[in-house]
Formats: structure tokens, C-alpha cells, sequence
């Protein structure tokens, strides 16, 4: 909330004082349920997407951008619902987040082509950004910055069992032939309704008026001009060339739209993304962090189920199977990282050995080919999960711990929007370097005969087996390309917060710490 919201507020009952560690868990039960019915949702269709486009009749472009979609709509709507949280009940917008949650799955398991599926993507994608940007600000109003670390587990359990059921049942729905793809959609939808039902009963804020309004416009500028940036990175290399007109259109259009949205921004009382936020040193570099902990994350991991099917030529099943060493590493290194943190009050280590592990595991996997031992891939996956594990909560953490309460729904949404950002870049520009150098590769392999089968997502098991093993060979050695891009990308993030200054962990929840700052 910026200064001038803040001066609108009207009265809250803060509560007398810290929450029993029952009230937390009880208050947060809901929030985790959400979660995990979102990360399910999500990621359930990892390991089917190759199935579905090749049913679809998609191409890698389409691969691409299946994803890309909702991590758009989830970067463009998460200022918006941070800013909507200072202004309205947060309760309230948790379950409509989820609701969208409901309508996107529901169409994108009717889909009957791959434009309604994208389509549907977007309704996701929106009501994850509710997610993305509220259960933060939510943890950080009922717990302090010093305990933070002990609830953040919990979070991170939520996270890791959702994201390996979430493979794992979706390989399963894939490969039972009554079921089919369309059911990894279904799925979610009974446990978004139930999520809404616990939020209804667990969760209880007080809820904040203001006279403040949503800055609409600002939100449409960054949105256009993100989205105008992306359908370059995403289809720059193959439906025109780097160098073209298009390329020198789509750029120069998407920076004026943005530079717009800051002037939009530097204006309004009541900025989306307000600029003097970033006054603020802790926070300046915790987004630069940010930013590229997603572009290095997102863009690097998003295409290892292909490379698992099509690469190494495992079920879907099996190829969620293989993504455990990941999800591992990310939950025992969020855990015991958290409640060292909570034990200690230091955090800046941890930040600066998760960024150097998050770029060593990267450059690992950039080794990678067709015939890479699984031991050896388990182990660089492991490194990398660990790394990503100590670097996503605790840059929030950070962040939080060093801005006034009023400042924590525009801060955690801040950085939120320029990590689902960077994922969005990530996934789009790596996405286009995979298919450019898939296409290469197969001309390579396969000459004259290879026709357009470079930019489909192929069915290996409708390709003659000197075809599929060239196609094999391919996405092994293209995967390795886009880690190889990704870790110096991931060494930016060790050289930002190497300049985070280490400070203090506040005692007290962020209600608390707003009654304080009100009654000054």
C-alpha cells in the first residue's frame, strides 16, 4: 500500500498480540490447501503436455506458449491483486482467485484445439497470480519476519507435494487409456472447491477501506507491454528472423508501451508499481534477484519433461518420476534453511550459497545429452534444487523484513511480478532458442527429409526409429543449449544479493507492526 492509501485507511482491530502457533496453522490451512490445488493444477500437466500438443496438432511454438500463457497472465495480474489486497478482504480474494482457477480448468479440459487451450491457460494463469501475490502477504500479516521461517516449511512441503503428485498423476492419467490428458484438467477443479470451503472456515483477517483507487491503467500498460515482449522473444527465430522488421517493430513497441506504464506509474497517487519502493536498497536488489532467480528457474527447468520423453524416451509416468531429485533437494533445502533462518536471525548466507549452487546445478545439467546416466542427473538436479530452495522465500523474507508494514502488499507483490516475469521471459526466449536449435539439429540429422518435423512436437511412436533417434539426439543436445544459456543468467542473482546488506529480523507479525505504525 502506498503512503497515500495509507492515510485513507480506516480503522482495523489489530490483534492484542502474537498469534499461538494453533491460530497460524489453523489460519493457514486454507491458504496451503489453495496452494496446493494450484501448483497441481499446474504442474499435473507437465508430463502430458507433449501428448497434448501432438494430439492437438501443436507445434513447439504452441509447447511453448501453452505455458508461457498462464505464467503471462500470472505476471501481469500480480501487482494488481497485491494492490487489491491493501484495498479490499483478503479472504475474499483468495476463493475468487481459486474460482478462476475452476472456470480455466474446466475449459481447458473441454478444449477442442490448441487456441482454446491456450485461452484457458489465461483464466489459470490469472488466478495463480491471486495466489502468487496473496499467501505471502497473508503469512507476512500473521507472522513475524523472525518465525516466518518456521511457517515457510510448511509452504514448502505444499509446494514440493504438489509439484511431484502433480507429474506423477498426470503420467498416470496419460498412460491409463480410459482417462486421458483431459482428466489432468479435471482434476483440480473438486479440490478448488474445497480449498474455497476451508478458506470460508480457517481464514480471518480484519478487513481494510480505503479511498484509494486501482491504478487500471497502469495495470493494462505493463501487461500490453510485457505481452508485446514475449510474442517477440516467443516467436523471433521461427515465424521471422531475429534481425527482421518484425523484430525491430515488436521491441521498439513493447519498451514505448512500458515506458509509458512508468510515466503512468511515477504520476498516479495510487501506482500499481510504485517506483519509490525501489528507494529502498534491500528491496532494489531483492527484485533484480528475483527477476532472474525466474528467468534462470522457470526458463532453465520448464522443459525437462520433453527432454525426459523425447530425449531419453520415458513414459510420462517416468518422466515425473525422474523430477523427485529436483523437488527433494528444493524441500530439505527451504525447510532446514527456514527454520535456521527462525533459530539464528541470519539469512544473507543462505541467499548467496543458494545462488551459487542454483548456477552450478545449472551449468551442470548444461552437460546433458540422450545418453546422460540418471545417477548423474539425479545429482545435478539435486544441486540445483537446493539452490532454488534457499534463494525463493527467503529474497522475500528479506524484502519484507526492512519496509513499513503499509509497504508489505506492494513489496511481496513487487517482487512476486518480476519473478513470475522473469519466468515468463525465461520460458519464452529459452522456448525459442529450444525449438530454433531442435530444428537445426533434425535439418542436420535428417536433410531434405526432415520437412517440418523440426518445429512439430513429435509422437515418437509414429516415427521410424532412425528418425526418433535423431530426434532423440536433438532435444538431448538443445536442452543442454538453454541450461548452458541459463547459468550465467543465475550468476547475476549471486552477484545481487552479495550486495544486500544483512539486517535484522523484526519480531513482530505485520498486523502488529501496522497498529504500531498507526498509533505513532
Amino acid at each position: 500500500m502506498t503512503a497515500s492509501a495509507e492515510t485513507t485507511t480506516s480503522q482495523e482491530t489489530a490483534p492484542p498480540g502474537p498469534m499461538s502457533r494453533r491460530r497460524v496453522l489453523e489460519a493457514l490451512s486454507g491458504l496451503m490447501m489453495g496452494m496446493f490445488v494450484a501448483i497441481l493444477a499446474s504442474t499435473v500437466v507437465a508430463n502430458a503436455l507433449p501428448r497434448i500438443i501432438a494430439d492437438l496438432g501443436g507445434s513447439q511454438t504452441s509447447y511453448t506458449w501453452v505455458v508461457t500463457t498462464e505464467l503471462l497472465a500470472m505476471t501481469a495480474t500480480v501487482p494488481l491483486w497485491g494492490k487489491l489486497s491493501d484495498l479490499y478482504n483478503k479472504k475474499l480474494l483468495v476463493q475468487l482467485s481459486l474460482a478462476l482457477f475452476v472456470v480455466g480448468s474446466l475449459v481447458a479440459g473441454f478444449s477442442g484445439n490448441i487456441e482454446i487451450l491456450i485461452a484457458s491457460r489465461v483464466a489459470q494463469g490469472v488466478g495463480g497470480g491471486g495466489l502468487t501475490a496473496l499467501a505471502p502477504i497473508i503469512m507476512a500479516s500473521i507472522v513475524s519476519p523472525r518465525d516466518l521461517g518456521k511457517y515457510s516449511g510448511y509452504l514448502g512441503a505444499v509446494f514440493a507435494v504438489g509439484t511431484v503428485a502433480g507429474p506423477l498423476i498426470g503420467g498416470a492419467i496419460v498412460d491409463t487409456s480410459w482417462l486421458g490428458w483431459r482428466w489432468c484438467f479435471f482434476i483440480g477443479v473438486p479440490l478448488a472447491v474445497a480449498a474455497i470451503a476451508l478458506l470460508q472456515r480457517t481464514l480471518n483477517l480484519p478487513s481494510t477501506k480505503t479511498k484509494a483507487k486501482v491504478d487500471y491503467l497502469g495495470a493494462f500498460l505493463l501487461m500490453l507491454g510485457i505481452s508485446t515482449l514475449l510474442i517477440w522473444s516467443s516467436l523471433a527465430g521461427n515465424q521471422f528472423a531475429w534481425g527482421s522488421w518484425w523484430t525491430a517493430g515488436l521491441v521498439a513497441g513493447g519498451l514505448a508501451v512500458l515506458a509509458l506504464a512508468l510515466v503512468v506509474e511515477s504520476r498516479v497517487p495510487d501506482p500499481i508499481l510504485p517506483l519509490g519502493i525501489f528507494r529502498n536498497r534491500t528491496v532494489a536488489l531483492t527484485t533484480v534477484a528475483s527477476f532472474f532467480v525466474g528467468i534462470a528457474m522457470f526458463g532453465g527447468t520448464v522443459f525437462l519433461s520433453q527432454y525426459f520423453q523425447l530425449s531419453l524416451g520415458k513414459s510420462p509416468t517416468v518422466a515425473g518420476l525422474l523430477s523427485l531429485p529436483l523437488i527433494a533437494g528444493l524441500l530439505v533445502s527451504s525447510t532446514v534453511s527456514g527454520q535456521l533462518i527462525s533459530r539464528t536471525g541470519k539469512w544473507k548466507a543462505y541467499l548467496v550459497a543458494g545462488g551459487l549452487l542454483m548456477t552450478v546445478g545449472l551449468a551442470l545439467l548444461g552437460t546433458i545429452d540422450a545418453h546422460t546416466s540418471l545417477v548423474l542427473l539425479g545429482a545435478y538436479m539435486v544441486i540445483l534444487g537446493i539452490g532454488v530452495g534457499m534463494l525463493m522465500q527467503n529474497l522475500v523474507l528479506a524484502a519484507q523484513n526492512d519496509v513499513p508494514a503499509h509497504e508489505l502488499g506492494t513489496t511481496t507483490s513487487t517482487l512476486s511480478f518480476f519473478r513470475s516475469l522473469g519466468g515468463s521471459i525465461g520460458v519464452s526466449a529459452l522456448g525459442a532458442v529450444l525449438a530454433d536449435r531442435v530444428s537445426t539439429l533434425i535439418l542436420h540429422g535428417l536433410g531434405p527429409a526432415a520437412g517440418g518435423s523440426g518445429h512439430a512436437v513429435p509422437d515418437l511412436s509414429k516415427v521410424p526409429a532412425p528418425v526418433a533417434a535423431v530426434i532423440r539426439e536433438a532435444y538431448g543436445t538443445a536442452t543442454s543449449d538453454v541450461f548452458l544459456v541459463a547459468a550465467p543468467i543465475a550468476l547475476l542473482v549471486v552477484l545481487a544479493v552479495l550486495l544486500v546488506k544483512q539486517v535484522p529480523l523484526k519480531t513482530q507479525s505485520g498486523l502488529e507492526r501496522l497498529a504500531d505504525e498507526r498509533a505513532v
